[in-house]
């Protein structure tokens, strides 16, 4: 690994490629969500959250379960409907744990909001039962797993209806997916966002493919192109700049503002346009790179040390004892690692309930498709060093 390749800034996303075109249209006995009947494209997972309940047509006030263990975006759409949350606990294989539900809260509820983590989707037979039995709709969180079988069936038909991400997959600024296998779905009467932002759509994939060296041969031209633009824009931002000295606001941060359009052309073509069987391969290959890096450290130790067979992962899931200095290194270096660590506020604490050590020690290291092994490896091994300089004793002063 030569020294630019330390320093070189690694993508957090996928990019467009040449490559991205290559390879098989789909891998045999592989699902993917788009395999499931009836589907809607949506500007984000959390759009399609949002669209999910709203097709449940539940009254004003009617509550909705949600993980303890959950991104900010699976809450906020729930809130925007609406509707009142109620958190429910997860065990060590992220399934609900049924028993942190009281029965007053069961009778009440009106859905639930089951995610498949990391890529490792699961049987939802179980809950599928528990829901049924109470008559309360499930909806099946497919933001991690695109791909694959949970379990007994393909990923996204267990619920009354499902959603998922295509930004977290493929190389496009923006796009979700809802869907039903045992459901029509209504028309969302999604308004079309508009040529100014159909162009910047594509203008993010290109300025993101180039930025980290892709698209050979057009590459100069466009870099060249983008860096007038960015010039111009920095030109008219010039001045000085406030900072808000408000609070957080967990809801403007989560971006809700595009929920009722329809996704961009760059998602719905892009989508359509590129095969399978790279995005699905290349992930599993750098899966077992983290594996094999972290099959055996003091301080830290992968939650799945091996993919499924019928998994393609969207993280590594890491968990680390010291995981605040580690995470926060990880950072500094611009390295591919993110953590769920802002939950809701109100969030509970919930007996036997490995969401809130989840949140905390869980270090998810990004293996998507545009990330190559050396990538992959650099990352490995920087979180090896931060682990190995927490067991390594302080030298000792010298005698003055």
């Amino acid at each position: 690994m030569t020294a630019s390749d330390r320093t070189r800034q690694l993508p957090r996303t996928p990019l467009l490629d040449w490559s991205s075109f290559a390879g098989s249209r789909r891998l045999t006995g592989v699902h993917s969500v788009d395999d499931i009947a009836a589907r809607c494209l949506t500007t984000s997972g959390r759009a399609a959250i949002y669209l999910a309940l709203l097709q449940l047509r539940l009254d004003p006030g009617s509550l909705v379960l949600v993980p303890t263990y959950h991104c900010p975006t699976m809450v906020a759409p729930v809130i925007l409907a609406g509707l009142r949350v109620a958190y429910f606990g997860i065990d060590a294989h992220g399934l609900p744990q049924l028993g942190t539900i009281d029965e007053a809260t069961a009778a009440h509820a009106k859905a639930m909001l089951v995610s498949h983590y990391f890529g490792r989707a699961r049987s939802l037979a179980e809950v599928r039962q528990w829901c049924d039995a109470r008559q309360i709709a499930l909806i099946e969180d497919c933001a991690h797993c695109y791909f694959g079988s949970a379990g007994e069936r393909p990923v996204g038909t267990w619920g009354d209806f499902a959603t998922a991400s295509l930004s977290k997959f493929f190389p496009v600024p923006e796009g979700g997916v809802l869907a039903s296998a045992s459901r029509r779905i209504a028309s969302p009467g999604l308004t079309p966002q508009g040529l100014r932002v159909e162009l910047k759509s594509w203008a993010d994939v290109l300025e993101s493919a180039v930025t980290y060296g892709r698209l050979a041969g057009v590459g100069w031209a466009l870099t060249r192109i983008f860096a007038i633009k960015n010039q111009i824009n920095r030109a008219r931002t010039t001045g000085p700049q406030e900072d808000s000295i408000a609070p957080p606001d967990m809801m403007l941060a989560c971006d809700m503002a595009r929920i009722r359009r329809a996704p961009a052309s760059t998602a719905v073509v892009l989508r359509r346009l590129l095969p399978h069987g790279r995005i699905i391969t290349r992930r599993r290959s750098n899966y077992a790179v983290y594996a094999r890096h972290f099959r055996q450290v003091e301080g830290a130790y992968p939650l799945y040390p091996e993919a499924a067979a019928d998994a393609v992962p969207y993280v590594f899931p890491l968990w680390v004892d010291d995981a605040d200095r580690v995470y926060q290194s990880l950072r500094s270096l611009a390295l591919p690692v993110f953590r769920w660590d802002r939950i809701w506020p109100d969030t509970p604490v919930l007996a036997n309930d490995v969401g809130p050590s989840w949140s905390r020690h869980v270090l998810q290291l990004l293996c998507h498709q545009d990330l190559s092994e050396a990538d992959v490896t650099r990352t490995a091994i920087a979180a090896l060093a931060l682990l190995s300089a927490e067991r390594s004793p302080p030298a000792a002063s010298g005698a003055g």
